[in-house]
């Protein structure tokens, strides 16, 4: 939240807007380490002063506005709640605003769901889902609503635009968290805000929703199995649902006219595209419309198969890998969804491939053959192994040589490491992968991040929070070879990571759990995976409570910059006809997946003492955190 205060103690400020803007844009600034766009302070100097005036006119200046209230766990704000008491319950009573300046806007391909404003270049999501969206996000995961669900209510206040401009966005169902209201709407607007807001003061409700305590994020593979078999778990927000409607509305258009097309989804770590998989996937299976879901990555379609599909052949049966649709009938599916699609491959073939098969089709083609809407999904910096290809351009040079239409939907939100965009930049400025090199952790209260001084000191934190009830997992750059042979014969799996006299063994290498380990793609999702060290490839796609990460010595700080020796890597996938650039840039977006996996801390420990030195020097250890440790 980047400002608290009553509507009359706004209104009463002089010059409103100018003052009120440039105390916003102060606020951001310290809260995030950057500038707010323009058209985000144009919106503070002209939409919140509307809101505000309005407020004071209905008698409700005493109501509590809470400006651009960062939805927990998330890094979405919603524009202003407002907190008060219900006129009739006397209950505390929350009405999230969406604030809009549009003067116009029309339904997208006939979809009202997706809006097309004359001055944006792609169509964004309705301001009345939206709020809605807002709303259920902020009932799920605010304690402090748990009692209380219907205290929360919604509305888009679109001040600038009359009926006509915007009658075509009425076609979504209207209901208490989700309605809108325009500028030639005003009188049944300030209606609208006496019937959920009474004249009475709204502090001690805006610090009951303050105070809330945070539940963690529905963790993706434990809602895996109702997602899929009965009901959505998972709220999408803005960008996510836009990605949601515009796939849903490409297969309606694929089974109202033969018409074929492909949907691209690229976003960062957490920015919640398994999620816009999941979801698509549950729905499409529960209409009966033929879709499976793809990816390149063994641990995540044999974790998906194991918990969404547990006890239930035919859902296990929906997820699939990239290199199964080589002899697919063209369109055959309507819908393929394509996640993690940054590990596409050149082709599908391998040396198990038969020799009738092997045809050097791009694997790329194949999956854009195999349905009449394939969907993919990725982050382009996640790419972490030679030969991986599965980029925005190269999907859209794909669609366009086959003569199909191509939509990118971009999200920019994240879900992971708390919700903590401040967080996601200093890693990628830490790595040199954006920016221009490692600057000082600043904490921003939505994540921890900490330095361990010995692997042993690492574990020991990491075993204290699992002892307070939270999940934890500790991973490493691929820099001790592993033992991939393992027996029940053996009395304990092999330790084969090993730092001074401490040692750990890799995660479990193959399907079966053995010695009490749980198979390799299970390490990240089993309980009894902690106390193995996971790689990039269990880790990737995954997430997880708190955590621990060993930088080894295949990148280290010397000086003023990183240093990648390859020579330090253990991965059998780098060979020598692996260029030098190509493995630095892998290297380095290796340890970007890895420290982007808590969701509420990350520890960090270097087996190299200058780099152990420098990560100190650029994450402050604060009171909280020594006693912790």
């Amino acid at each position: 939240m980047l400002f608290r205060e009553s509507a009359a103690s706004l209104a009463d400020r002089t010059h409103l807007e100018g003052r009120l803007a440039e105390l916003l844009t102060e606020n951001f600034l310290h809260k995030h380490h950057h500038r707010p766009q323009p058209a985000e302070v144009r919106s503070w100097e002209r939409s919140i002063p509307a809101l505000t005036n309005a407020l004071v006119e209905a008698g409700l200046g005493e109501v509590e506005m809470l400006l651009e209230y960062g939805l927990p766990l998330t890094s979405k704000r919603a524009d202003v709640i407002l907190a008060g008491v219900h006129p009739n319950t006397g209950e505390p009573s929350y009405v999230v605003v969406e604030l809009k300046q549009w003067s116009e806007a029309y339904p997208e391909d006939d979809d009202p769901l997706r809006c097309r404003i004359p001055a944006y270049p792609a169509p964004v999501l309705n301001p009345i889902e939206q709020v809605r969206g807002y709303c259920d996000y902020l009932v799920s995961f605010n304690g402090a609503l748990e009692r209380i669900p219907e205290s929360v209510s919604g509305v888009a206040y679109l001040h600038n635009a009359t009926e006509f401009g915007v009658a075509g966005l009425r076609a979504v169902t209207e209901d208490h968290r989700g309605r809108m209201f325009t500028g030639d709407q005003r009188g049944a607007f300030l209606g609208y805000l006496r019937s959920r807001l009474a004249a009475k003061p709204g502090a001690d409700a805006a610090d009951a929703l303050l105070q809330g305590k945070v539940r963690p994020s529905k963790q993706l593979m434990s809602v895996a199995a109702e997602e899929v078999r009965s009901r959505e778990q998972f709220v999408l927000l803005d960008e996510q649902r836009l990605a949601y409607e515009t796939v849903m509305s490409a297969v309606r258009q694929a089974r109202r006219s033969n018409h074929k097309q492909v949907v691209v989804v690229a976003g960062g770590p957490g920015s919640g595209k398994s999620v816009i998989a999941l979801s698509l996937l549950g729905d499409l299976y529960r209409r009966g419309i033929p879709a499976l879901h793809a990816t390149g990555s063994q641990s995540f379609t044999k974790t998906m198969r194991k918990v969404a599909g547990v006890r239930k052949p035919e859902v296990q049966r929906l997820f699939r890998y990239f290199n199964s649709f080589m002899e697919a009938e063209p369109n055959d599916l309507d819908v393929l969804v394509c996640d993690e699609a940054h590990r596409l491959r050149k082709t599908s073939a391998n040396r198990y491939t038969k020799a009738a098969l092997r045809t050097g089709r791009p694997q790329v083609a194949e999956l854009i053959d195999a349905a009449r809407v394939p969907v993919f999904l990725l982050d382009q910096h996640q790419v972490v192994r030679p030969g991986e290809m599965g980029t925005v351009e190269q999907i859209r040079q794909a669609a366009a040589e086959q003569g199909l239409e191509c939509t990118v939907v971009e999200l920019d939100s994240q879900f992971r490491c708390g919700g903590s965009d401040a967080y996601l930049r200093w890693v990628t400025s830490l790595l040199g992968l954006e920016g221009d090199g490692p600057v000082v952790w600043e904490p921003d209260a939505k994540v921890q991040l900490l330095t361990a001084d010995s692997p042993q000191e690492l574990e020991d934190f990491l075993a204290a929070r699992r002892g307070e009830g939270f999940g934890a997992r500790m991973s490493a750059g691929y820099c001790w070879k592993w033992t991939t042979k393992i027996t029940p014969s053996m009395s304990a799996l092999p330790a084969d990571v090993t730092i001074g006299h401490w040692a750990r063994p890799w995660n479990l290498y193959g399907d079966r759990a053995l010695l009490g380990a749980p198979p390799a793609p299970l390490w990240a999702t089993d309980p009894a995976g902690f106390g193995q060290i996971g790689c990039v490839y269990t880790a990737q796609g995954f997430e997880y409570d708190w955590s621990g990460v060993i930088m080894g010595p295949d990148i280290v700080w010397r000086t003023d910059r990183w240093v990648v020796d390859r020579t330090a890597s253990k991965d059998p996938s780098f060979t020598k006809s692996t260029p030098d650039e190509d493995v630095d840039r892998l290297v380095r977006n290796t340890y970007k997946v890895l420290l982007t996996r808590g969701m509420i801390g990350t520890i960090i420990y270097s087996t190299d003492r200058e780099t152990r030195e420098k990560l100190r020097s650029l994450i402050p250890r604060t009171g909280e955190d020594s006693a912790q440790l």
